[in-house]
């Protein structure tokens, strides 16, 4: 599985529905896992973004589509990045020439 962090901003609409933000990251956690992705973390955050969430995921599509069931629902917007571990960074720089 491969690791992502979604930065996430609320629409006028999500802001709007503020109060009902800690059922929709309930639902976005059951939704998530029914697509095989794994909620490391989820943080409400100051600052630029609202929400920072950490997932693995199977691959890149999977998160894609995950970012798009969001997007449908019109609360928040997404940027999303795919992370890497000391693990993986190791075995990327091992390929350095």
């Amino acid at each position: 599985m491969a690791t992502y962090i979604q930065l996430v901003n609320w629409t006028d609409q999500g802001a709007r529905t503020s109060k009902d933000t800690i059922k929709r990251a309930k639902a976005f956690q059951e939704v998530a896992g029914s697509m095989g992705v794994k909620v490391n973390s989820l943080f409400w955050t100051l600052g630029q973004y609202d929400l920072v969430i950490a997932v693995d995921a199977p691959d890149d599509e999977t998160v894609t589509r995950l970012g798009l069931v969001l997007a449908q629902l019109g609360n928040v917007r997404t940027s999303t990045m795919r992370a890497f571990g000391e693990t993986e960074m190791a075995r990327i720089i091992d390929g350095l020439k």
